[in-house]
């Protein structure tokens, strides 16, 4: 469900935590704890926070996007997962755009296809869709088209349906 920003200091009331203390506070629990199992929590939790507009803003402040694009480079798929799913909500946002395509972010999202884990190949699919089309064009490499071309013939519907429409805007104006 989307919020507005009133909702929400409606909701925190004058004693809560905020939104941005609160998403501060799993960023820097993320950041101290020692346990694999409650780093894939508060990962999981921030990743949540990420679906909703009104929170783009906070995670930006908080440099979550660096949080998130670092867990690309991790061997844990539950980390990988949960911080490519909150790229994949953060990337229709211009800005998150720019600072994602900035960091390296298309080569490290790309290196996520054909991943063996389902959920996280359909976030690399999607999320590369959000920051090519249609204005950085010019970052589709051939390695990512050889790569969509696989789901574009895949059995799975799934893979099928996104490959297809990844080709479908690849092709327009090719």
């Amino acid at each position: 469900m989307f919020t507005r920003k009133a909702t929400l200091v409606k909701k925190t009331g004058p004693d809560g935590v905020g939104r941005y203390e609160f998403l501060k506070q799993l960023i820097v629990e993320f950041g101290t704890t020692k346990s694999p199992e409650a780093k894939r929590q508060v990962l999981a939790n921030l990743s949540n926070f990420a679906y909703d507009p009104v929170n783009f803003e906070f995670l930006k402040q908080l440099h979550a996007l660096d949080l998130f694009l670092d867990q690309l480079s991790t061997d844990d798929d539950d980390l990988t997962h949960f911080g490519l799913a909150a790229l994949c909500n953060l990337s229709p946002d211009p800005e998150s755009q720019d600072y994602i395509i900035k960091l390296n972010g298309i080569k490290l999202v790309s290196n996520k296809l054909l991943h063996k884990n389902e959920e996280i190949a359909l976030n690399a699919i999607t999320t590369l869709f959000y920051l090519i089309f249609p204005s950085q064009r010019h970052l589709l490499t051939p390695e990512i088209l050889t790569k969509i071309n696989v789901y574009e013939a895949h059995p799975n519907p799934r893979y099928k349906n996104l490959g297809v429409i990844f080709m479908e805007e690849a092709n327009k104006n090719a």
